[in-house]
């Protein structure tokens, strides 16, 4: 069971891997069965090959989102 400072630690760590890959739009904390998992959504399912299942030991869920853009 992930609790919710290890995936905060988590989710920092892989945000900075990630920080400069193509395609990642967003990083973020999910409530999952076994406590917190990471989300991280990708823009398309070739971004979504480059991000691992797991990090630091807690769960990594992937949503294809599409691209992001700000809106008026």
């Amino acid at each position: 069971m992930t609790d919710l400072p290890q995936a905060r630690a988590a989710k920092e760590h892989l945000r900075d891997r990630l920080r400069d890959r193509d395609g990642v739009v967003g990083v973020g904390i999910a409530r999952s069965s076994g406590g917190y998992c990471v989300t991280v959504n990708v823009a398309d399912a070739a971004a979504a090959g480059q991000v691992p299942s797991d990090v630091d030991g807690v769960e990594v869920r992937i949503a294809v989102v599409g691209g992001i853009t700000a809106q008026a």
